[in-house]
């Protein structure tokens, strides 16, 4: 495996595990530069990525590369131009001797068009309403970011999407920018993940550039701000994004947000800031419907150059059905299949190509994996929720986490009580039967376990 095959290797299995923003944001336009006695550098577009890329995601890229080669014992990031992989031919390969196993590998080299950005505005073109599947589960949120995008800053402002991973909503903001920046010419637009934003204000204030940071993104037109429950918790910049968003919406100009909650459900979040998130459109995206999911399939075909069979879409439609990211994974690994064997596959040649995707095994939840999964969530310590703190935001996380191992464990009330702290079992049964009743009509309850949930198994699988 060349050092671009490798790379572009690691790169796809992080496209799948991170949110399409941060994907954008941190890992477009990098490359493995060199890669000699274990050691691999990095090729980053500047200094803002090198760092990011070694605080944030260092050991995830050093488990990636050494998943694909086992001699690879550390990573180095260094500032430098980035060449695009050079796009290789291959010789037709005959279905009865495609070799399934190594498709893993395979699908690295089968090198598609890549979505170009737009550089001043970070947007991937990619995204446009005309490439956007619409169903029952998403028409709400689509029609609302078309009308932003055909009057911005007068109907809906702010816009906030709201859904779980992989569901749409970063896909729907960008072709609201892609839109307004091909029909309304000169305007400033800017995307940006709320994680960036963050970083971008903690570096300004270190290097004294506050003002500099406010007027740069007080000028702007259009403003898209991805992932925004990462700002829970983050006083200073919870500040900074009121006043700027204070003076952007009084400016008549568009705001457009994304999170993977609404704002009641998120956390460690100021009211004032809350009460602004309310203020315009929410619009929720959910899980695709098997005919959406049948349809986003055949269109990711379609844009790899082959129509995929009827048999083999239901397949992986009924197999594949909370994620859409998912979805054009799967669509990947065909099309791979496609450039080397130059044949659509079979019903069970698909099952074997996908059997790594579709057939993963998941380890069993533990009490660990829902106190960490239930701390982050909130924004709470694991210890607050296991010792005897009172504070009243730890109640809730603490019935939550209780009513988790009961219902996901089949714990008994004296073992939930021992691993939170020795508590009796009468609190514990207590604390599961609140929520199990607030469940009942409270519609952010739901929505928060949803998640949670979500969240819970996708770090397990």
């Amino acid at each position: 495996m060349t050092d671009q095959e490798l790379w572009q290797t690691v790169l796809g299995e992080i496209e799948l595990s991170v949110s399409r923003a941060n994907f954008i944001t941190w890992f477009k336009n990098t490359s493995i530069s060199a890669r000699e006695n274990g050691g691999v550098i990095v090729s980053v577009p500047n200094g803002f990525t090198k760092e990011w890329l070694e605080n944030k995601y260092h050991k995830f890229i050093l488990k990636a590369l050494r998943t694909h080669a086992v001699d690879v014992k550390d990573v180095r990031y260094i500032i430098g131009a980035y060449t695009p992989p050079k796009r290789e031919r291959f010789e037709p390969i005959s279905e009865n001797r495609f070799d399934i196993g190594s498709l893993d590998e395979q699908i690295s080299v089968a090198e598609f068009e890549q979505p170009s950005l737009i550089n001043e505005v970070n947007l991937n073109t990619r995204y446009t309403f005309s490439s956007f599947i619409i169903g029952s589960s998403n028409e709400l949120a689509y029609a609302a970011a078309k009308a932003v995008a055909g009057s911005p800053g007068t109907l809906y402002n702010p816009l906030l999407i709201y859904g779980g991973v992989g569901l749409g909503k970063t896909h729907l903001m960008q072709a609201v920018g892609n839109e307004i920046y091909q029909t309304r010419p000169g305007t400033k637009i800017k995307y940006v993940a709320a994680e960036r934003f963050t970083t971008e204000l903690v570096n300004s204030i270190q290097e004294k550039r506050i003002e500099e940071f406010k007027q740069r993104y007080r000028q702007i037109d259009v403003l898209i701000i991805d992932d925004i429950q990462f700002l829970s918790g983050k006083e200073k910049t919870q500040e900074e994004f009121f006043h700027t968003f204070n003076h952007l919406f009084a400016t008549n100009k568009q705001i457009v947000l994304s999170s993977d909650r609404p704002p009641k459900a998120i956390a460690a979040i100021e009211e004032r800031l809350r009460s602004r998130l309310e203020g315009g459109m929410i619009a929720d995206v959910g899980a695709p419907e098997f005919e959406m999911r049948i349809a986003i399939l055949k269109k990711k075909a379609q844009e790899r150059g082959f129509d995929l069979p009827e048999d083999v879409a239901m397949y992986i439609a009924t197999k594949i059905q909370k994620n859409i990211r998912e979805l054009e994974g799967a669509v990947n690994k065909i099309a791979a299949y496609v450039l080397h064997a130059k044949t659509i596959p079979s019903l069970k040649i698909t099952e074997k190509i996908l059997s790594s995707l579709i057939n993963q095994p998941k380890r069993m939840v533990l009490v660990k994996d829902i106190l960490k999964t239930v701390g982050e969530f909130y924004d709470i310590h694991i210890d607050e929720i296991i010792n005897q703190s009172r504070r009243k935001e730890v109640v809730k996380p603490r019935q939550i986490v209780m009513y988790l191992l009961r219902e996901e464990l089949r714990s008994s009330y004296p073992a939930i009580g021992a691993k939170l702290g020795n508590r009796d079992h009468t609190t514990v049964m207590y604390g599961c039967d609140k929520i199990s009743k607030s469940l009942e009509d409270d519609l952010t309850l739901q929505e928060e376990l949803r998640l949670i949930r979500e969240r819970l198994y996708a770090s397990i699988g």
